[in-house]
């Protein structure tokens, strides 16, 4: 594939062709989208590691531009109200996923899920109470996806029904963590951790809004990591949000999201003991950036919870959260909680293996980078 294959402009005419429509919205997507372009060009991805990204631009580009094409179409979308919705986040591989899963049993609940997230705008002639084409295709393709890489169940199992990561929401604003690894890789990790995350958020809640038009849910119930680097955002945006922090040992976290991650570098020359202090060094930003902006935030918003006491007793954790925020917990929706977590203990799909020496790190090295955490959250270190 030619260097000029993959530029923006050219990326831009194809998206456009293939969608037959030309307005991207507010051109500050452009810069992003730039940047990334550079990161997958200039990072040692193989052919078939550049076809797979380039691939994945442009979808992500019709999709923004079918957007648009809504919006215009149906300007009433962006009057929906998002209300009270729960955001969960924390550094990866903290337990948010499983937590997203138990709470996602409440009826009142409207989780994201997989499919949506990557097919949020409407399907032209497909009424809301049809079964979407896009809904089917990605459910066999996980189907397929299991079978081939079964091993990636044990890090991370999802399928086009499972409540996901709205990441994937802001991933079509180019300016966002994309598959997380992104932002661990030159240039593209050091211009997005000095972005302005507020556009983003503007254009996530707009996405929201149009899921909510489509199919229409309570509660909002989102999650991803990627929020700790956005929570100012996310009150401004959502006034009358909860937000769930979870917190975990960082000897067990860092090195189980370098393996996450390592996983994620299809079609790339790959150092597992470099790779790991970038992880290491990328993960404690996070957190200092985070800190930083709850300075400005109420302490009514947000709830901390520890890794060790979701895994101990994961329903008595959400009546925690319930607590906290004032939610009402019926006797049928505790019974609905109790009854997943009976039969979703943690490691139902197998365990996720790895070793720190692996990732050219040391117990100490992640300890001391981390001091300021675990003190600050009183972290349990067994």
């Amino acid at each position: 594939m030619s260097e000029a294959a993959f530029d923006l402009p050219t990326l831009l005419a194809e998206a456009s062709a293939a969608a037959g429509l030309d307005d991207f919205g507010p051109d500050d997507f452009r810069e992003g989208l730039q940047k990334l372009i550079e990161t997958y060009t200039t990072n040692g991805f193989d052919e078939r590691g550049v076809k797979r990204n380039r691939k994945r631009l442009v979808k992500l580009l019709q999709v923004r531009l079918r957007m648009e094409a809504a919006w215009k179409k149906h300007p009433e979308i962006r009057d929906v109200q998002i209300k009270s919705p729960m955001l969960l986040t924390g550094l990866p591989r903290t337990g948010t996923s499983a937590l997203l899963n138990l709470l996602s049993q409440d009826p009142a609940a409207r989780p994201l899920k997989l499919w949506e997230g990557m097919s949020p705008d409407p399907l032209p002639g497909n009424p809301p109470e049809c079964e979407d084409p896009r809904y089917v295709q990605l459910k066999a393709f996980y189907e397929e996806a299991h079978k081939k890489n079964p091993d990636f169940d044990k890090i991370h199992f999802t399928s086009a029904d499972t409540p996901e990561e709205c990441i994937h929401l802001l991933n079509h604003t180019f300016q966002d963590v994309q598959f997380g690894v992104e932002t661990m890789m030159e240039p593209y990790g050091s211009w997005f951790q000095q972005q302005d995350h507020m556009p983003s958020y503007r254009y996530y809640a707009d996405i929201l809004r149009m899921l909510q038009w489509q199919r229409p849910g309570e509660r909002w119930l989102l999650k991803t990591p990627g929020h700790l680097w956005a929570l100012d955002c996310l009150v401004k945006l959502f006034p009358d949000c909860s937000i769930i922090i979870t917190h975990r040992n960082p000897l067990e976290c860092v090195t189980s999201y370098a393996s996450m991650m390592e996983s994620m570098l299809i079609g790339r020359d790959f150092d597992r003991k470099q790779f790991g202090p970038v992880v290491m060094e990328y993960l404690a930003r996070k957190m200092e950036s985070s800190l930083r902006q709850r300075e400005s935030i109420s302490p009514d918003r947000i709830i901390d919870l520890q890794f060790n006491d979701f895994i101990a007793d994961g329903v008595g954790t959400v009546r925690r959260i319930y607590q906290h925020f004032n939610i009402v917990m019926t006797a049928d929706t505790e019974r609905r909680f109790q009854q997943y977590a009976d039969e979703h203990p943690m490691g139902k799909h197998g365990k996720h293996d790895y070793r720190l020496e692996e990732y050219g790190l040391t117990e100490q090295q992640i300890l001391d980078r981390f001091a300021f955490y675990i003190k600050r959250f009183s972290i349990p270190m067994a």
